[in-house]
Parts: C-alpha cells; sequence; structure tokens
C-alpha cells in the first residue's frame, strides 16, 4: 500500500464522534466476503436520501467535488466503534481512503485496520481542532506522513504519532496476518514434524 516511508494525502473532514460501523457500512450491505466493491456504499445513508442511491444528499462531505480524491480521513473521538465488522475497514479502503487521523479509536476497529494494512494515526485533540479548523479556513489541505519518523507534517508544523516496528513492517511490506504467518511456513512444518508426527505420517490401509 505504501510504496517508501513517505505518502502525501488529500484531507477530506469529518467532524464528527463515535461514527459507528453500521455507519460507515449499513448491515444490508454486508452480503460479500470478497474484499472489494464496498466503497460505493460507504456513508451510504449520510451519502444519499434514499435507499436506491438515486438521490444525492450534496450537503455530506463526500459528496463535495473539491475532496472527491481525498485519500486521508480526519475525524474525531471514537472512530469506529460498535460491531465488530471488517466490512467497514473494506469500505474504507475501496473507497480509497489509505489513512485515517483521529484522537481515538474502536480497538477492535484499530485491530482490523491494521490487518487490512489502513493506517490509523492518534494525534492528540488540540492537534486534531487545529487541523480542523485549517481545514476551515483552506478548504483542502495536503499531509505529509513519515512512517519511519512518525510525524504528520504541515508547512513548518510537525505532529508525532505512535507507530512500532511491527506495525510499520506491515504497511511497508504490504503484509498482512497471513503473509507473516507464511514467512515462518518452514519453521512451523519442522515443529509440526518434530512435535507431532503422528498426525503427518502416512497410513497403509489393506484391503
Amino acid at each position: 500500500m505504501f510504496n517508501s516511508t513517505e505518502y502525501q494525502g488529500t484531507v477530506l473532514p469529518l467532524n464528527i464522534s463515535n461514527i459507528d460501523t453500521d455507519t460507515i457500512i449499513p448491515k444490508q450491505f454486508l452480503q460479500k466476503v470478497n474484499k472489494t466493491g464496498f466503497g460505493t456504499y460507504l456513508f451510504h445513508d449520510w451519502r444519499y436520501l434514499d435507499k436506491n442511491q438515486s438521490n444525492i444528499n450534496f450537503d455530506f462531505v463526500l459528496n463535495k467535488k473539491v475532496y472527491k480524491n481525498s485519500s486521508i480521513l480526519l475525524a474525531q473521538d471514537n472512530f469506529g466503534c460498535g460491531s465488530s465488522r471488517e466490512h467497514a475497514v473494506w469500505a474504507l479502503l475501496d473507497y480509497g481512503f489509505k489513512v485515517i487521523i483521529a484522537p481515538s479509536f474502536s480497538d477492535i476497529f484499530y485491530s482490523n485496520s491494521f490487518n487490512n494494512k489502513l493506517l490509523l494515526i492518534v494525534l492528540k485533540k488540540t492537534e486534531i481542532n487545529y487541523l480542523f479548523d485549517l481545514i476551515s479556513k483552506e478548504i483542502s489541505i495536503t499531509l505529509n506522513i513519515n512512517l519511519l519518523n512518525n510525524e504528520v507534517k504541515i508547512g513548518d508544523k510537525k505532529f508525532l504519532f505512535d507507530l512500532n516496528s511491527f506495525q510499520r513492517s506491515y504497511l511497508l511490506n504490504d503484509l498482512d496476518a497471513i503473509d507473516l504467518t507464511m514467512k515462518f511456513n518452514d519453521k512451523i512444518k519442522s515443529y509440526e514434524d518434530k512435535m507431532f508426527p503422528f498426525l503427518f505420517e502416512r497410513k497403509e490401509f489393506s484391503a
């Protein structure tokens, strides 16, 4: 997902707290088990004024042309609360978001996001409000994110965030939990053969 340690993107402001996963992707759109095709339903009940998506809510920020190609979502406290549906993360990624910045996230949503290579950045409330205030004056802003220095930069301002080496490796090497496990496939097989040989031995049966 991240081709280098530096990422630059335009910010979409969603100045709302406690955005739950049912708001991110309503339950009626959870039928599929693959990770694609959910972007069109992202924030469905806020983006549209009817169930058939024929009446667009042009007052909602995702429908404003200036934010059409935004890849960084700026939100308020407790983003991703509610049910544990992983589809919420899939919808955000499929729409085009690569980074979400907020003062806090639901624990399960936080875990689901990194497992799917969606970068979550926690900043202080004062820093979040500074960015919202900046957007209210300039409408569109671009942030630079440095994954080695754990910095969010805009102009001469820098905000620090936590990102451990394990999470950084996930993002920079385009890994998920299965990919990481498979890197140790030889060691896993060696352990299985040593500890549980009876599970893998070939058995001959006579007629």
